[in-house]
C-alpha cells in the first residue's frame, strides 16, 4: 500500500478500535503503526488486538509496526474520607505515609521514595498540574506543603515531581511482566514511560534481549537534561508532550520538541511527536485550526511520525482522525516551504563509508532523473541513514528480515519490501528494479539508485552505490556478477 507522504502515522488502539474491521479501516486510512497501551487492557485483550493487526497485515500484503507502550511507575495519592476536598490557595497540606483516609489537611502518598528525594522548595503537581504544592518541610515519611494553586483533589489523583530525579526504576513489576509478555507475543517497538536516565533504557534492553527495538518517551525534565545520553542507548524517541507540559512551563515545550527532533534526525533514530495532536476529534468530526497547525508543525520540523492517542483509541471519530492526519501530511509535504525547511535543517555527517554513500545517493538522486533509492539492509541501519538525508525521492528498503521491515515502518519515508536471501549483487539490482516497478515508483525506462553491502546480510557493510536501469535486460547485459 503506497502512501503519498513520508511522515508516518501512529494510531493507538482501544475500545473505539477493537475490531478487525476498524483496524483494517484505520490502516487503509493511513495508520502505519499501531500502539498497544499497556495501561489499559488485559494480556488476553492485548493478544487479541495483536492478532488482528497481523491478520490485517497479511490480508492487505502490508508491513505494519506494533508499538507496545509500557505504563511505567504511576505515582498517586490515596483516598479521601469524603471522596474529594477543596484545597484553598495559601493553605497548608500534608502528604505522608499514614494509611488513614485523607481530609482537607492531609492525604496518603504511598511512595516513600518520593519523600527520600524531596527537599524544601521542591514542587509537587497533582491532577495533571491543576494543583501545585510547594514543600516547606519534609522528612522520610512526610512533606508539609503550602498550596500554591488550589483546586479539587480527589481519590487516587496522579502526582508529578518535576524538580528532582526520583530513585524510581522506570520498570515496575507490572511493566516487567508486560515487557516479557509483549516480547514473546512479537511486538516491534517497546516504549518506556517516565525515563529519567540512560540506566532506565539499558535495563529494559537487557530484559528485551533483542526481541523489540527500544523507544524512550521523553516526558520528564530529567530526561530532557540527560537527553544526549538517553538518545545514545535508545533506538528511537517519543516526545511525549502530556507529562512534559505538566512538569515544565508550557512555553518550554515547543523549543524542546524542535531541538529533540533535530537531534534524533542527526543521530538517524526515528522520533514520534505525541499527545493531544487532534484532541478535539475525540468528540468532534472536525479538528480545530490550532490542532491542524500543531500537526503541521511537527511535520515541518521533520519528525518521523505523529501519533493519535485517545482520538483513535476511545474517540467517536477514529477513522476521521487518521484521515485528517494523512491529509495534513500530504498537504504540508507538497508545500515548497517544507522542502526548504527540511533541507536547511540537514546536518552533514560524514564519519563512515555508509554515511558517505547515503549522502551521495541523495545528491545524485536530486540532481538527475532518479526515481527511487533502493537500499538493501539487514539491521535497518542503512535505511535509517538514508532517511536521515530526507531525500526528495522515495526510499525503498529491501530486507530479508520481516522484523527489520516492521521496525522501519516507523521511519520517515521508508517503503519496506521483503526480498529473499541474496548472494550476488546483480540479483540485488534486479530485485530492486522489480520492487520499484511493482510499487509504481518507476517504469522500465527509468533509473533507480541501489545501495548495498557486500558480503550480503552482514550489518554495517554498506559499500556499494549503483545507478541502475529498471529494464532487467539492461541489468543483465551490463551489471557485474
Amino acid at each position: 500500500m503506497r502512501r503519498m507522504r513520508n511522515v508516518k502515522i501512529v494510531a493507538t488502539l482501544g475500545p473505539a478500535s477493537n475490531t478487525y474491521e476498524m483496524i483494517r479501516a484505520l490502516h487503509e486510512a493511513g495508520a502505519d503503526v499501531f500502539r498497544l497501551n499497556m495501561s489499559h487492557g488485559s494480556h488476553a485483550e492485548i493478544a487479541e488486538r495483536h492478532a488482528m493487526i497481523r491478520k490485517v497485515e497479511t490480508d492487505l500484503g502490508s508491513t505494519i509496526a506494533i508499538l507496545a507502550d509500557l505504563q511505567g511507575p504511576k505515582l498517586r495519592v490515596g483516598v479521601f474520607a469524603n471522596g474529594e476536598e477543596e484545597l484553598e490557595d495559601g493553605a497548608s497540606f500534608r502528604l505522608d505515609l499514614a494509611e488513614d483516609e485523607g481530609d482537607v489537611s492531609r492525604v496518603t502518598l504511598p511512595h516513600p521514595e518520593i519523600f527520600a528525594a524531596l527537599e524544601p522548595g521542591s514542587h509537587l503537581l497533582v491532577n495533571d498540574g491543576k494543583i501545585r504544592l510547594k514543600v516547606e518541610k519534609c522528612g522520610k515519611d512526610f512533606a508539609d506543603c503550602k498550596v500554591i494553586t488550589g483546586g479539587t483533589i480527589s481519590n487516587r489523583k496522579g502526582v508529578n515531581v518535576p524538580d528532582v530525579v526520583l530513585p524510581l526504576a522506570a520498570l515496575s513489576d507490572k511493566d516487567r511482566a508486560d515487557l516479557e509478555f509483549v516480547c514473546e507475543l512479537g511486538v516491534d517497538w517497546l516504549a518506556l514511560s517516565f525515563v529519567q536516565r540512560p540506566k532506565d533504557v539499558t535495563e529494559a534492553r537487557e530484559l528485551c534481549r533483542g526481541r523489540a527495538a527500544i523507544l524512550s518517551k521523553i516526558e520528564k525534565p530529567a530526561a530532557v537534561t540527560s537527553f544526549e545520553e538517553i538518545l545514545a542507548v535508545s533506538d528511537g524517541i517519543m516526545v511525549a508532550r502530556g507529562d512534559l507540559g505538566v512538569e515544565l512551563p508550557v512555553q518550554n515545550v515547543p523549543p524542546i520538541q524542535k531541538r529533540l527532533i533535530r537531534r534524533c534526525r542527526s543521530a538517524a533514530k526515528p522520533v514520534i511527536v505525541a499527545t493531544q495532536m487532534l484532541e478535539s476529534m475525540i468528540e468532534s468530526p472536525m479538528p480545530t485550526r490550532a490542532e491542524v497547525s500543531d500537526v503541521a508543525t511537527a511535520i515541518y520540523e521533520g519528525s518521523d511520525a505523529i501519533m493519535l492517542s485517545a482520538e483513535s483509541a476511545a474517540g467517536d471519530y477514529p477513522i476521521e482522525a487518521v484521515t485528517t492526519m494523512n491529509n495534513v501530511a500530504i498537504e504540508v509535504e507538497s508545500d515548497p516551504t517544507y522542502t526548504e525547511i527540511i533541507e536547511a535543517s540537514r546536518t552533514a555527517k560524514r564519519e563512515t563509508v555508509a554515511d558517505g554513500i547515503v549522502a551521495a545517493a541523495r545528491e545524485i538522486a536530486e540532481t538527475t532523473n532518479i526515481k527511487a533509492i533502493c537500499c538493501f539492509t539487514s539491521s535497518g541501519a542503512t535505511a535509517l541513514l538514508t532517511a536521515r538525508e530526507r531525500p526528495r525521492v522515495p526510499i525503498i528498503a529491501m530486507t530479508s528480515y520481516k522484523s527489520t521491515a516492521r521496525r522501519l515502518a516507523l521511519t520517515w519515508g521508508t517503503k519496506c519490501v521483503l526480498t529473499g536471501e541474496l548472494e550476488r549483487f546483480k540479483q540485488a539490482v534486479v530485485n530492486a528494479a522489480r520492487a520499484a516497478r511493482a510499487g509504481g515508483y518507476a517504469d522500465e525506462n527509468d533509473q533507480i539508485l541501489v545501495t548495498a553491502g557486500v558480503p550480503f546480510n552482514t550489518p554495517g557493510t554498506t559499500n556499494i552505490l549503483r545507478v541502475a536501469p529498471c529494464d532487467e535486460r539492461l541489468i543483465y547485459n551490463t551489471d557485474p556478477e
